[in-house]
């Protein structure tokens, strides 16, 4: 049986209290956007330019792990622009009909935020092709032989693409996109920051240290390291004062089982299942799976990366493999075969 993640990188707010507070979170501008300097670099000079030009931001697909700020990051582009935005998801446009309403109704200058848009179908992809590049839109009016194509004109506006697969995404329609950029992890440093202007949105006392110890186990991440902000907010609520300290935030991590390196007990299951069953092994996606439970997507999407960059995972030729830097962590010497 899978063990639920306590910190799950794609679960959405838990209630509208929740899914406000996170919106609240969201930096507005480049000056509040904390981390990421090479892509706001970029991102910030194709806006100075377009902005001089009097015209819309070029394309733009922002691509990394789930959690790095890419619909963050849309939000502040369109701000820096003085642009609305439309936001909507790959799987949402099941048909090229939906978007070319979204299409539609877009304004002089909108921006048009499709998040996952590795998962659109090939028939809306085919749409968005002469949307993106010549800002027309090719319809179908009637059936049968009464049939006819229209061709009508679009607006100048930008799409952001957001995805954490870029490999999945079709060669013609990345080709699209002028700019195109990666999210990476996020440094400890910049996480304790993150989490210093969290707590002061919130209204929440944190001492600098619990910051700091907050930030060592948030995998490198702001939506993982708000949520444990907020959970530790609430054990300080009920169990303190309110302040957040290292003794506070010691006891509420412990209470939640996110360990020194932020990993929780799905981490660890995943770990001990290939050590326990395999030697460690290298074993394949589909085996690691079945012992799970979990999808193969779900342990490619929200299980290895983390796992891969802090080296606790290895992918090799035959299947993942665990490290001497895990089996230390968790206390699981290596043993002869």
């Amino acid at each position: 049986m899978a063990i639920e993640r306590i910190v799950d990188t794609s679960a959405p707010a838990e209630d509208p209290v929740e899914e406000a507070l996170e919106v609240t979170l969201r930096p507005k501008k480049f000056s509040d956007y904390i981390g990421q300097e090479r892509l706001k670099a970029n991102v910030k000079l194709a806006i100075d330019a377009a902005i001089k030009r009097g015209e819309p931001v070029d394309h733009v697909l922002l691509y990394g792990p789930p959690g790095l700020g890419k619909t963050t990051m849309a939000s502040v582009i369109a701000n820096e622009m003085g642009a609305a935005i439309r936001i909507t998801a790959g799987p949402a446009i099941e048909r090229a009909g939906d978007l070319a309403s979204i299409l539609t109704n877009l304004a002089e200058g909108d921006i048009l935020f499709i998040d996952e848009i590795h998962r659109l179908s090939r028939t809306v992809e085919e749409v968005l092709y002469s949307a993106m590049e010549d800002f027309k839109l090719d319809i179908v009016i009637g059936k049968g032989p009464a049939a006819r194509s229209v061709r009508l004109d679009l607006p100048k506006f930008t799409v952001i693409g957001a995805t954490t697969r870029t490999g999945s995404l079709a060669a013609p329609l990345r080709d699209r996109f002028g700019l195109i950029h990666r999210h990476e992890f996020y440094t400890t440093d910049e996480i304790a920051r993150i989490i210093q202007r969290s707590a002061t949105i919130l209204g929440v006392t944190i001492a600098p240290e619990a910051a700091s110890n907050l930030a060592t186990r948030a995998r490198l991440t702001p939506r993982i390291a708000n949520r444990l902000l907020k959970r530790v907010r609430d054990y300080a609520d009920v169990n303190g004062d309110g302040i957040i300290d290292t003794v506070i935030a010691e006891k509420a991590l412990t209470l939640l089982e996110v360990d020194s390196l932020g990993l929780d007990p799905a981490d660890r299951q995943l770990l001990l299942a290939i050590i326990d069953n395999y030697n460690g092994g290298p074993v394949g996606l589909s085996t690691i799976a079945a012992l799970t439970g979990d999808e193969i997507s779900t342990i490619e999407d929200f299980y290895e990366p983390y796992l891969l960059q802090i080296g606790f995972l290895e992918r090799t030729p035959r299947g993942r493999k665990v490290t001497h830097k895990a089996r230390r962590h968790l206390e699981r010497p290596q043993t002869e075969n």
